[in-house]
C-alpha cells in the first residue's frame, strides 16, 4: 500500500462520486488516499479492521477461506465500492479476503475517526445502509451461483472477472492462474476444472501459452455465462 499525497485528486474523486456530502468537512481532513499494486491484498479475513476504504479506481476480487485453507469466489468489484463497512458498524474482525486484481486506488479512513465524527451525521449513516443491504442481497445471489451454475459458467465468469479492460496493453488478457488457485475459488476440483480447460481451448475461446490462459473470444465467453458474473 501507498499513500498518495494528491489532495487535489482526493477532493476530485470526493466530487466525482458525489462523495463530499457523505464525507462532511470534519471527516475530509482525515481522509486518505492510497493505492495497492495488483495482487496486492488490501486486508485479509480474520485482522483487526482499522480503516474502512472507499474502491474509486481499479477492480478488487473478494474472496472466503476455511480454515482447511479452501477459498470460495464471493464477487468482483470495481468503483464504487466500500470495503470494511460491516466490520466498522459491527466491531469485528475482516470477514473476507480482499485483493487488487488491477492497479487499484482507495480512499481510506481510520475507524477512530469515523466514530468521532461521523457517528451522527445522517448522510454517512444513510450511505452505510444501503451499501451494507446490497451487500447481503449480492452475498445471496453469489451463493446461489456456486450452488446452482455449473463449472463452464462459473469458469467463464471468473475468467471474464479477472480480465479488465483498464490498460491499453496487448497482454491484457493473458492471465497468469493457478488451475488449481482457481479450482479453490470456484468450488470445484482440480481434476474437472481443468477438462473445462481444455474443452474451452478446443471450442476458441481461451488458449493455453506458456503457463497462462489467453482469453480469445470475451464476446463467447460472456455468452457462456450469461448475466451469472461475480460482479
Amino acid at each position: 500500500m501507498k499513500e498518495l499525497n494528491d489532495q487535489e485528486q482526493l477532493l476530485a474523486y470526493l466530487q466525482s462520486y458525489k462523495l463530499d456530502s457523505i464525507f462532511h468537512e470534519p471527516l475530509i481532513t482525515h481522509l486518505s488516499l492510497v493505492s495497492f499494486d495488483q495482487g496486492e491484498l488490501i486486508c485479509s479475513q480474520g485482522e483487526t479492521s482499522q480503516y474502512l476504504y472507499v474502491l474509486v479506481k481499479g477492480k478488487v476480487k473478494i474472496y472466503t477461506s476455511s480454515p482447511e485453507g479452501k477459498t470460495l469466489i464471493l464477487s468482483f468489484k470495481q468503483p464504487l465500492e466500500v470495503i470494511g463497512d460491516i466490520e466498522y458498524v459491527r466491531g469485528i474482525e475482516i470477514i473476507n479476503t480482499v485483493e487488487a486484481v488491477s492497479s487499484v486506488c482507495m480512499i481510506g479512513i481510520h475507524h477512530r475517526w469515523l466514530k468521532k465524527l461521523g457517528s451522527d451525521h445522517a448522510p454517512l449513516l444513510q450511505f452505510l445502509l444501503d451499501i451494507i443491504t446490497k451487500k447481503f442481497h449480492l452475498k445471496s445471489n453469489s451463493m446461489s451461483f456456486n450452488i446452482m451454475y455449473p463449472v463452464e459458467v462459473r469458469l467463464a465468469s471468473y475468467l471474464l472477472s479477472v480480465s479488465f479492460d483498464e490498460s491499453d496493453s496487448q497482454d491484457k488478457d493473458q492471465l497468469r492462474i493457478s488451475i488449481k488457485d482457481a479450482a479453490n475459488l470456484i468450488g470445484t476440483s482440480y481434476r474437472h476444472l481443468n477438462r473445462v480447460i481444455t474443452q474451452f481451448c478446443e471450442d476458441g475461446l481461451i488458449e493455453r501459452k506458456r503457463g497462462s490462459i489467453l482469453v480469445k473470444d470475451r464476446k463467447g465467453l460472456r455468452d457462456l455465462a450469461g448475466d451469472n458474473i461475480y460482479e
